[in-house]
């Protein structure tokens, strides 16, 4: 079981790691990052809305310890200090709610100026992320396109493994048709095999043109000898001719050498 699982899991890591794009991975990692980064500005906003309601509320309750203040003098100036004692008793009351809402106030100031600082800082990460991302995934994108192009060259990818195995196949298919085409030639030719869209008498046909093509040969060489015989009786007979008349000139210098020495 411990093998099965092993196996298992290197498979599924395998198929994992084939079917994961980086560029995916990235651009799931910024998305991610963007919604922690709306998260963190939604709960900036949230405290500064509190602190905001606690303000509000603290500027309530001073009004009122104003108007109660207010209240507690004219109440002695008509001789009441019943209602005067009543109006300071509310007003100190109201004293200790307003330091209890100014404590509060003080602590989401605190939270909400934390929060901007953690909101600033994070924003600056994801934007040199994206940065770094948009830089990653073009390096990503040309690695592959000159990995692929190596490989087409090279031809050990995929598709054009495929395609060389396809036009070696046609190559051999074209060499074997034509040796069979060839073979089919010299068999009808040589009357191993009958023509079946010939005539009853082609052989007989045959071997007369074979008799006639003989006859032709053998009568353009006689008639080669024949030109090459008159040639040589032409060329000797020029040549005798040529031989003849040059003594007969001879005796015509001799009287030009008596009549000198005369």
């Amino acid at each position: 079981m411990q093998r099965m699982g092993l196996i298992f899991r290197s498979k599924a890591t395998k198929a994992l790691d084939r079917a994961e794009d980086p560029r995916e991975t990235l651009d799931y990692s910024y998305t991610k990052q963007r919604e922690l980064l709306v998260k963190v500005r939604r709960g900036v906003a949230d405290v500064a809305t509190s602190r905001k309601r606690v303000e509000l509320q603290r500027t309530q309750l001073e009004q009122q310890g104003d108007k109660l203040h207010g209240q507690a003098q004219k109440a002695l100036a008509a001789g009441r200090e019943d209602l005067a004692r009543e109006a300071l008793t509310r007003r100190s009351a109201l004293q200790q709610q307003i330091a209890d809402l100014q404590t509060q106030e003080s602590s989401l100031q605190a939270e909400e100026e934390k929060l901007t600082l953690a909101s600033q800082r994070l924003q600056a990460k994801v934007e040199a992320f994206r940065t770094k991302k948009e830089t990653l995934k073009a390096t990503y994108t040309a690695a592959e396109a000159q990995t692929k192009i190596g490989e087409a060259f090279s031809g050990i990818s995929e598709e054009m493994s495929d395609v060389g195995l396809a036009v070696e196949r046609a190559e051999d298919k074209t060499a074997q048709m034509q040796a069979r085409a060839g073979a089919v030639d010299e068999l009808l030719a040589s009357g191993a095999l009958d023509d079946v869209t010939a005539s009853p008498n082609s052989d007989i046909d045959r071997e007369l043109a074979a008799l006639s093509a003989g006859t032709d040969v053998d009568s353009e060489l006689e008639s080669l000898k024949a030109q090459l015989g008159t040639g040589e009786r032409q060329a000797i007979e020029g040549g005798t001719d040529s031989g003849a008349t040059t003594p007969a000139s001879q005796p015509d210098e001799q009287p030009e050498g008596r009549g000198g020495t005369a």
